[in-house]
């Protein structure tokens, strides 16, 4: 819960006086950090800092606000899409938090090569997920999408959490904003939640707002949005819980644990929308427990799972985290994550622009 409450403070568009008198250190922080930012940018755009392309098109999908946006599933619904229309790509993902530094293929789209440890936990979600779309690892992506194009004959690369990777040429730039948090109170890191400045929305080929469940809200962060960027086509998302996944594999609908009493655990950036999606699928969340992003879960890590879970129906969890808990092993209590899909609103309009570059 102590996660939760630190999610709470950090992403709160309005804090009280108190709160941004205790964070005014902070801000002293964010100045030199908006510099680098805002030179690195700037260096970029007058050719100091030399951007390479790729003989295919580019298309990159990332954020300016600190995790929990749903780049990962974006990117994953994105891939599928394309696929549909007879467009073959590749995802291109930096690997966050992996211990392996070469560029390496974590799926050819049929065969998963590399370990979690090796991959990251997104990539090997991606891998998992993405049945015919191959997924490469590693911080240099040029590097990487040669390797795609030789070695798998696609025809697009997409570019997973890559709004701030300039090295590299997209023809496209996604940018997601979190419809529920929007930029929060408009504060650079490490004072404020953003990864840049506001003035970097002007790089965005295209905005897409997530999270939103009613398309005629919002409209107060779409004016705000316009303002810094007024001709800045955007388009609206949601997720929508489509089922449940075992540890093996194994799928189930959701009415299996509908109005049923569950634990529910999750070590992402921002567990309150994973708990919001369990209870609109019909399940009682009677206790929950959350871990920070990315987190790897130990042996400690199950055994309170274990304890918390005593006297519930059922365990659930988000398919990230189940990726690391492949090795479950407690006897009697069922595990399930909740599977979910990216559902754009104007999903014709949306991919019409995306085929302009195909």
């Amino acid at each position: 819960m102590m996660n939760r409450r630190i999610d709470q403070f950090l992403y709160q568009k309005e804090k009280p006086i108190w709160e941004k008198i205790l964070l005014s250190p902070l801000t002293l922080l964010s100045l030199p950090y908006g510099g680098v930012v805002r030179t690195r940018s700037f260096f970029y755009s007058i050719g100091l800092f030399k951007t390479k392309r790729l003989p295919c098109p580019v298309i990159s999908v990332g954020n300016i606000t600190v995790g929990g946006t749903g780049k990962t599933p974006f990117v994953m619904a994105l891939a599928k899409g394309m696929m549909k229309k007879g467009i073959p790509v590749a995802i291109l993902s930096r690997g966050y938090k992996r211990r392996k530094t070469s560029p390496s293929i974590v799926s050819d789209g049929q065969r998963i090569f590399l370990s979690l440890e090796e991959s990251g936990d997104e990539p090997l979600l991606m891998a998992k997920a993405c049945q015919g779309i191959p997924i490469l690892v590693g911080k240099n992506r040029f590097v990487n999408g040669q390797i795609a194009l030789q070695r798998f004959g696609v025809k697009g690369l997409l570019l997973d959490d890559a709004y701030q990777h300039l090295p590299l040429y997209r023809n496209i730039n996604i940018l997601l904003i979190d419809s529920k948090i929007g930029f929060g109170d408009q504060h650079l890191l490490p004072r404020g939640i953003l990864r840049e400045p506001l003035s970097s929305l002007r790089r965005a080929s295209f905005l897409v707002l997530t999270k939103v469940e009613d398309i005629k809200r919002g409209h107060d962060l779409q004016k705000k949005i316009h303002h810094l960027h007024p001709s800045l086509p955007i388009f609206h998302s949601y997720y929508e819980p489509v089922g449940l996944i075992g540890p093996n594999g194994e799928q189930k609908a959701l009415e299996v644990y509908k109005g049923k009493r569950v634990l529910a655990f999750s070590g992402i950036a921002q567990s309150n929308y994973f708990i919001s999606l369990l209870k609109k699928s019909g399940m009682e969340v009677a206790r929950e427990m959350t871990y920070p992003d990315h987190h790897l879960y130990r042996a400690e890590d199950l055994n309170s799972i274990e304890e918390m879970s005593k006297g519930m129906d059922g365990v659930v969890t988000t398919e990230k985290d189940m990726v690391k808990l492949k090795e479950w092993k407690i006897p009697g209590i069922p595990l399930f994550a909740l599977r979910i899909e990216v559902q754009i609103w104007e999903e014709e309009a949306f991919y019409e622009k995306v085929m302009e570059i195909f």
